[in-house]
């Protein structure tokens, strides 16, 4: 909590530097959340590389949630509302813009369906919204019960340990295999049922951008695994697309991130190049991903969000 601590901090110093509203302000916060195997800081790199800076240069007050790196959905989502309500309680405002990107997405949705007063928008980016076909080939590859399932999922919780512990949330609760089995195709469909607000009607369909909770909800994604030579984790994310039948971010197909009003799921990104990661690094004739987080933060403004 020390960072969202820190900002907070800060944000309460900018209320009395700023006492009258501004059209150039957002109305409310805005939240990143992370996926899965995700952090806030890790040595000294954001995982939403850069993205902090350019929407407080467009008038937001911004916070990096810190939640498990992995588990499901749900306890990600609660440990989610719990920082929210420190926000609101912090900064004064009744509600916040909570933008996710990958599992986050299904984090702040849960929040937005269990306090949708506390929420203004909903924002998935590369979003698992109908499930992961890598996810599906991933669990449908281990026995479960099995050796070499625990022996696997001990490794990714090994993994997860060490990423909570040099971002600086060592005890945070991790379980890599609720994680994977959230993100299935089964798990996801199951956790909509629960949760259906911004989801569309059909696959690849668009939904409605102000839900009956009266939460905006809007999403983007990619649709490029491999997008720059000089990006060492295009080469995983080209393997891992090799799973796939449709066009995919190298880890979610562009269809299934769709949620509420979409933006775009064509852009020439794959699955990090969306956070401006690695190191900023993206496709050379495609947008740049902090202009499209840019656009979104001005989309927000004029819905006086």
């Amino acid at each position: 909590m020390k960072r969202i601590t820190f900002t907070l901090l800060l944000s309460i110093m900018s209320l009395f530097a700023h006492t009258a509203h501004s059209s150039d302000q957002l109305e409310y916060p805005v939240v990143l959340v992370h996926g899965l195997f995700g952090f806030d800081n890790l040595l000294g790199v954001d995982y939403f590389y850069r993205v902090p800076s350019v929407i407080r240069q467009e008038g937001g007050n911004v916070y990096v949630a810190e939640v498990s790196s992995a588990h499901n959905s749900e306890l990600r989502g609660e440990q989610l509302l719990e920082q929210v309500a420190l926000i609101r309680a912090l900064t004064g405002k009744d509600k916040v813009n909570l933008i996710g990107h990958s599992q986050g997405a299904q984090t702040i949705r849960y929040v937005a369906s269990v306090k949708p007063q506390w929420v203004a928008s909903v924002t998935s980016i590369g979003g698992v919204n109908w499930g992961s076909r890598f996810a599906d080939v991933v669990r449908g590859g281990v026995d479960q019960g099995s050796f070499s399932e625990q022996f696997l999922a001990s490794l990714a919780n090994g993994l997860a340990g060490l990423i909570d512990l040099l971002s600086g949330k060592p005890t945070a609760p991790k379980d890599a295999l609720e994680a994977l089995e959230a993100l299935t195709t089964e798990g996801t469909l199951a956790f909509n049922q629960k949760y259906p607000e911004g989801m569309p009607a059909n696959y690849c369909g668009q939904g409605d951008m102000l839900a009956n909770n009266g939460v905006y909800y809007f999403s983007w994604s990619g649709s490029r695994a491999w997008t720059n030579l000089l990006d060492p984790a295009d080469n995983a994310l080209l393997l891992f697309s090799g799973v796939f039948d449709e066009a995919n971010d190298g880890l979610v197909s562009a269809c299934s991130s769709n949620l509420g009003y979409v933006i775009g799921n064509d852009f020439k990104m794959n699955h990090l190049d969306q956070v401006n990661q690695t190191i900023g690094i993206h496709h050379l004739f495609e947008t740049d991903p902090l202009t499209i987080y840019r656009q979104h933060i001005r989309r927000l403004k004029g819905l006086n969000l």
